[in-house]
């Protein structure tokens, strides 16, 4: 038995050099996507005319609240009452909206899914392709959460996907701010990262 595990533990390392590994840069392939653009344009002005909305319905709050305090000590205990609880349940219907909107699952996080699912779904299919003709063990993302302190570009597949698409890639909706020119991919600022 010990004899197995020590061929299976001998054997696992050399298993894993002889996969083959990419990576991708989601963000510089999605940003490369005009479609993704437009997508994410329509929902920042979704979201932007919906936070207008409820501040609007705060500052009315707040208005109306500030009005109930200066009259307070006027109204009888009934209409003080009356008054607190319509301040209440507007407070909660503007809360209520809120989180209709914005909230988990709400109405922005439903027209992102809408919009954006299916540009997602075209890149991991691209990718996915990628992966198989090329028979890549996985791809790695290297935009995001994922860390990964050194690439060597030569792996990087974020070009080949925009290819796959039929985009061309460093021709994005992200346009340089100095030169004018499409973004194009990142320089590594570190010799030493650079090296193969």
């Amino acid at each position: 038995m010990k004899r197995i595990f020590l061929f299976v533990a001998l054997l696992f390392p050399l298993a894993l050099f002889a996969q083959k590994y990419a990576c991708v840069n989601t963000e510089y392939i999605l940003s490369n996507i005009p479609d993704y653009s437009r997508a994410q344009s329509q929902l920042d002005k979704l979201a932007a005319n919906w936070q207008k909305e409820l501040e609007q319905k705060f500052q009315e709050i707040d208005r109306l609240y500030k009005t109930y305090q200066q009259e307070a000590y006027l109204l009888p205990d009934n209409l003080k009452r009356k008054r607190e609880d319509e301040l209440k349940a507007k407070e909660s219907e503007a809360r209520e909206l809120q989180n209709k909107y914005f909230g988990p699952g709400g109405d922005l996080d439903k027209k992102r899914a809408e919009l954006m699912k299916p540009i997602q779904d075209r890149v991991y299919n691209a990718i996915e392709r990628i992966a198989n003709e090329k028979s890549y063990a996985f791809i790695l993302d290297k935009s995001g959460s994922a860390t990964l302190l050194y690439v060597n570009a030569k792996y990087d597949v974020s070009d080949l996907v925009l290819d796959m698409l039929g985009y061309k890639p460093g021709s994005g909706a992200q346009e340089d701010k100095d030169a004018g020119q499409p973004t194009r991919k990142k320089e590594v600022s570190n010799p030493e990262m650079r090296k193969p």
